[in-house]
């Protein structure tokens, strides 16, 4: 799969008229902690359909472990990003959407009681609802009903994925009728993870040839280093490190794949200066070495 070069997402949508997409996203032959989510963000909502393989997602922070048939909600503005767990194939769904798909209900009384808190960020479905309440996966087959929509392209499908994420959206307002973000919970989660690391984060993924310590990216978030390095594992699941060398070798791997450079001219590229190095980190994330994935 391919992965965004910018942090910051804007995703292609169907049209602006309804602002939705569905992306049927495939990673062959996978390793455990393989990444088969580049961290990123967006304005748009994105719900995450399971359906080969295991997996674990981290968004605002917080790990969810997924197998197939678990549905993952990310809200508006939230970084998110995924990780094998698994050897084999993974396959699974994201249907990312606008607010602004509903915005001819704004004058409906109950869209406004039931739906547009949700829409608006003054409350929050979980991320991962069946974990809080068992009884909303009946309402998953909905889902299922908007990607089968997406792949027939039958008359006016537009229109019935529009509503069917609102049906979808108003029946899980019935089942976590309580779940509020207060102004202080909400206020941190943005001044933290956008604030603060989401510069950072956009910085390391068109950086690749700098050597970047851990006491400048600190610097960068005006954070100690302690504190930085124990708020980067939660937000990333990785250590700085860690997450440094995988931005690295996911431009490796573009660049093996797309140009006719050298392993030695993109080792440097990704800020390698020992070629020797770079083909043992590659084998480290990649599973191969740089050699075997040209080939």
């Amino acid at each position: 799969m391919t992965y965004p070069k910018e942090l910051k997402e804007y995703p292609q949508l169907e049209e602006k008229t309804y602002p939705f997409r569905v992306f049927f996203n495939g990673c062959r032959d996978t390793r455990p902690e393989q990444n088969i989510l580049f961290l990123h963000w967006h304005e748009h909502f994105e719900i995450i359909v399971m359906r080969k393989g295991s997996a674990i997602f981290h968004v605002d922070s917080k790990p969810y472990h997924v197998s197939p048939g678990d549905v993952i909600m990310v809200p508006s503005g939230g970084l998110h990003v995924g990780y094998s767990l698994s050897r084999g194939d993974i396959d699974f769904v994201s249907i990312v959407f606008h607010a602004s798909l509903f915005k001819d209900r704004n004058q409906d009384s109950q869209h406004e009681q039931f739906v547009a808190p949700y829409l608006e960020n003054r409350y929050q479905l979980p991320v991962k609802p069946a974990d809080d309440n068992p009884a909303c996966v009946a309402y998953y087959s909905l889902l299922e009903s908007v990607i089968a929509e997406v792949q027939l392209k039958g008359p006016a499908f537009q229109l019935v994925v529009k509503n069917q994420l609102h049906l979808f959206f108003t029946l899980m307002s019935r089942s976590f009728p309580s779940q509020h973000v207060d102004g202080r919970q909400q206020n941190e989660r943005y001044s933290v993870n956008r604030e603060r690391f989401k510069p950072l984060l956009e910085y390391l993924d068109s950086h690749y040839d700098e050597k970047i310590s851990i006491e400048f990216a600190a610097k960068f978030v005006s954070l100690n280093p302690y504190h930085f390095c124990k708020t980067f594992k939660r937000l990333t699941g990785r250590t700085f490190i860690d997450y440094v060398n995988l931005c690295r070798m996911n431009e490796a791997e573009r660049l093996l794949l797309e140009t006719n450079d050298t392993v030695t001219e993109i080792a440097g590229r990704v800020g390698c200066d020992n070629p020797n190095y770079f083909t043992k980190l590659y084998k480290q994330y990649k599973g191969v070495t740089p050699s075997a994935a040209r080939k």
